[in-house]
């Protein structure tokens, strides 16, 4: 048997979910169909995905196909819910991408196959819905090449398309234009398949050019088409047959040293956490000591009470996993989405998608229940660490947002799962500081108004957009203790979380240039004393207090994302839309005629997007089409937006340390 690893992604309201109950009902694993409208879906379990008919969290289910175990990943397809997709593709062996055959290609679709190819993972393309009235064909497969990719081949030709009798049938080698169109499509990607073509076209057979088709597919070098509808069932079977036939099994060593990723955690009714592990190599066997490890370096360990294996639609408690498998694994008490299970080794990894650009402060209706809500968002980060809980200096507390649906489900689960009830303040744009220049401040041991013993010196420089935050040193390695150096090094990436102007501070290098220390003293015959020996708290509390002072020489300037938007609309409301855009600070690029309709590409500021998907119906007699997408930060124009400082503030602590350490001195 061998193993097949499948997310099933789509933009929200493709069809995702009733196609995974499909393939769970063309397995047998199901006798009925469920039902997203009914909320009976095997995938979407929790109330409020059936309540409101969508998928939140990513879910797992397992079946069999001939001599292929099948571990489905559905996953959601609103881009609220982006981060679920994100933990997904990093254990993925395959990808089915859903496209409506009504609403053809859309903002989501087109995010979600660049990033699959840029991951190089291999993706087949079902478009559904081929019995609802006005579904598509040629037009669509049109659309698919000049959006999405024009390494795409269709798998089989529809009949009745729009109705309920609509039906796929597959290409055969009886289909001369099929033929040609694989032909053509896999010698652009093969010069050793093109030279056979020139020297003998009757020498790429169909078996050979299907050989070629799976292995070009395994290569995420070309997206297979396959037509279908999950509502009726017609073209289940080609797909079935793609899915094994052109999709590569996961591979790994069961005999290696034990080695996997988190992908998502849960917590029981009564608090214990589960793991899911997509196993890369080797084999975790209940009662073992697991060693886990976050891309940050923090470690930890526990002992594994149970572990349960996905199978044939529902768990089954086993007593190992192996490579290439998922399973949940109980008792890891510490372990966060995003772990290393195993043996320690680097991965490839970073961020896929665009990070939360938005934020609102999450307030209890009754404020007995600020407690609560506090332990209930601890709970609600392990699963999801990108809301990025944070507590201001007030004691009021914000989320990291990707939109307004992700807070209404936020706002329902703490009141559902945690009975708590909360309002949000106003929605607003979490922008990112950069140095201008660069800037130095060092303060010394022993030497006023250093209150700390303890001496270092930083520098700040500006570094290249996007590179992140790089820490160096241009003092020796052994002139203090490492758990000193390292007490710097840890302040320092702490510290950049708020910057100047209270923002995340992003792109610059920060050296050690200065370090010193006391050794371990006491008096004579004496125990050991605080106060003529350096801690490491003394390098963690002066660390920030030097960075500012250099992060304020330096400069900073604030940075707001922004968004690459797309607009088709007719071309007389052009000049109509234009102010529009203008007001909402777009840069429209030129627009593209294309008959009576236009292409408008351009950029805008990620916090008007909404207001634009507002606006547009009434600009463009409601035939405007948007999308858009993340794209970088650009400096804020006009008035720089202040972030709520923390109470850990470096700016607005130093005089309070200073005052505290006097006064305790005498």
């Amino acid at each position: 048997m061998h193993t097949l690893n499948l997310g099933i992604l789509a933009h929200v309201d493709a069809g995702k979910t009733s196609l995974t109950e499909r393939l769970l009902h063309t397995a047998g694993v199901v006798d009925t169909l469920g039902s997203v409208d009914d909320g009976s879906t095997r995938t979407d379990s929790l109330a409020l995905e059936r309540r409101r008919g969508i998928t939140i969290k990513s879910a797992v289910v397992s079946f069999t196909l001939g001599t292929t175990t099948v571990n489905l990943i559905d996953t959601p397809g609103h881009p609220d819910f982006i981060a679920e997709v994100e933990r997904v593709l990093g254990v993925l062996d395959g990808a089915v991408l859903v496209v409506s055959a009504v609403e053809g290609v859309q903002a989501q679709t087109r995010v979600l196959l660049r990033t699959l190819r840029r991951l190089r993972i291999p993706t087949l393309l079902f478009v559904n819905k081929t019995d609802r009235p006005g579904a598509r064909y040629g037009s669509l497969l049109a659309s698919i090449a000049e959006r999405l990719s024009p390494d795409t081949v269709a798998m089989g030709a529809t009949r009745r398309l729009g109705t309920r009798e609509a039906a796929t049938t597959p290409f055969t080698a009886a289909d001369p234009g099929f033929t040609a169109a694989l032909t053509e499509l896999l010698t652009r990607h093969d010069d050793g398949l093109l030279a056979a073509y020139v020297d003998d076209p009757a020498a790429l057979t169909h078996p050979r050019l299907l050989e070629a088709l799976a292995r070009q597919t395994a290569r995420c070098q070309v997206h297979p088409v396959f037509f279908g509808s999950a509502a009726t069932g017609a073209g289940m079977d080609t797909l079935v047959d793609g899915i094994t036939a052109l999709l590569p099994a996961a591979t790994g060593d069961p005999q290696a040293s034990a080695r996997g990723t988190v992908f998502k955690v849960e917590r029981t009714a009564n608090g214990e956490r589960t793991a899911y592990v997509r196993m890369v190599e080797g084999t975790v066997r209940t009662r073992e000591v697991l060693r886990f490890r976050s891309p940050d370096g923090r470690e930890g360990e526990g002992k594994v009470s149970a572990v349960g294996l996905f199978e044939d639609g529902g768990e089954v408690p086993v007593p190992a996993v192996g490579a290439g498998r998922i399973a949940r694994l109980k008792g890891l008490t510490g372990i966060r989405i995003g772990d290393s299970v195993g043996e320690a080794r680097a991965e490839a990894g970073g961020r896929h998608f665009a990070p939360p650009t938005l934020e609102t402060v999450v307030l209890p209706v009754r404020p007995e229940d600020r407690g609560a809500l506090h332990v209930a968002l601890a709970h609600l980060a392990d699963q999801d660490p990108l809301i990025a809980v944070r507590r201001d200096d007030i004691r009021e507390v914000s989320l990291s947002l990707y939109g307004e649906v992700q807070k209404e489900v936020i706002q329902a689960t703490l009141a559902d799962e945690f009975g708590v009830d909360v309002t949000f303040r106003t929605t607003t744009t979490i922008c990112l500081e950069r140095p201008v220049g660069t800037g130095a401040a060092a303060e010394f041991i022993d030497t006023d108004p250093n209150p700390f013993l303890a001496t270092v010196g930083l520098r700040v420089d500006p570094a290249p957009y996007g590179s992140g935050v790089e820490f160096r040193r241009e003092v020796e390695l052994g002139s203090m203790p490492y758990s000193l150096m390292r007490a710097v090094e840890e302040t320092v990436y702490s510290t950049l979380s708020q910057g100047i102007h209270g923002w995340q501070v992003a792109d610059c290098v920060v050296t050690q240039t200065h370090s010193g220390y006391w050794p371990r003293q006491s008096h004579s015959h004496g125990t050991f004393d605080k106060s003529m020996s350096s801690t490491a708290g003394d390098f963690r509390n002066l660390t920030p207090l030097v960075l500012m002072d250099a992060l304020r020489r330096a400069g900073t300037r604030v940075y707001e994302p922004m968004h690459r938007f797309r607009l088709e609309l007719p071309t007389d409301t052009f000049g109509a839309l234009v102010p529009v855009l203008a007001r909402l600070g777009a840069v429209p690029e030129p627009p593209e005629p294309r008959g009576a309709l236009c292409m408008v590409e351009g950029v805008i500021p990620a916090a008007r997007v909404h207001e634009l998907q507002q606006l547009l119906p009434g600009a463009t007699r409601g035939e405007g089409v948007l999308e858009s997408a993340f794209d970088g930060h650009r400096p804020v124009a006009g008035p720089v937006p202040e972030r709520p400082r923390t109470d850990h503030d470096p700016l607005h602590r130093k005089e309070y340390l200073l005052r505290t350490v006097r006064r305790v001195a005498g």
